[in-house]
């Protein structure tokens, strides 16, 4: 007997940037609420944060098919409909991110980004400063650390507002967010699948490794 039909959604390399990008997030946080001689250990692991988002992006637009930002990227049209529908309850179920999960997904990046990058230019005021900063004014820096420290905000704000997501299509809408992002896998025919083969990974890798060159050129300077 066989089993309920499955479809494969999320690639590897998609996966294994989720989690290592929460992991990362989370050490992020801590780190920096520890201080002292965390803050190297903070400091490497935005490194790490601004290579993965880079790498993010240009799957964007080389991944497999619902990584790809043209999958799930719509108009406010679209997002309006999509909540209209789910007030109503008879929105479709979507095989990758729906219209508004979508906007978390953008928002998240952004931020993040937002993040990674002023934390290059940014100072404790004491011994410590992003490897840019000497490239730019003391008030730049100064700027960027503002800004850095304010960020924190949004980005606990829409980290919440990603698990409160999640929270409630599991209870409310019997929708498991969760599992297709370990397995990789949604039940039952929801789509095309998507490719997760060798060749789809070595070319992750390769786009992996140039955001992370990028990243060692810029923090080496």
């Amino acid at each position: 007997m066989t089993g309920q039909p499955r479809t494969r959604v999320w690639d590897l390399p998609t996966r294994l940037f989720h989690w290592s990008l929460a992991a990362l997030v989370v050490f992020s946080v801590v780190t920096a609420k520890v201080g002292g001689n965390w803050i190297d250990w903070h400091m490497r692991s935005g490194y790490a944060v601004l290579a993965l988002l880079l790498f993010r992006i240009a799957w964007g637009f080389a991944g497999a098919r619902y990584a790809r930002f043209a999958a799930f990227v719509r108009g406010p049209q679209a997002v309006a409909d999509y909540v209209r529908r789910l007030r109503a309850g008879d929105a479709a179920r979507h095989a990758g991110h729906n219209p508004l999960g979508a906007l978390s997904v953008l928002a998240l990046l952004a931020v993040l980004l937002v993040q990674a990058s002023t934390g290059l230019f940014a100072n404790d005021a004491i011994a410590s400063e992003g490897p840019l900063a000497k490239f730019v004014s003391g008030a730049t820096s100064d700027l960027a650390t503002r800004i850095h420290k304010l960020n924190q905000y949004p980005l606990f704000a829409l980290v919440a507002l990603h698990l409160a997501a999640i929270a409630y299509y599991h209870f409310a809408k019997r929708e498991n967010l969760v599992l297709p992002m370990l397995t990789g896998d949604k039940p039952g025919r929801v789509g095309e699948p998507a490719a997760d083969d060798l060749a789809l990974r070595l070319r992750a890798v390769a786009l992996l490794a140039l955001a992370a060159g990028a990243v060692a050129f810029l923090v080496t300077r």
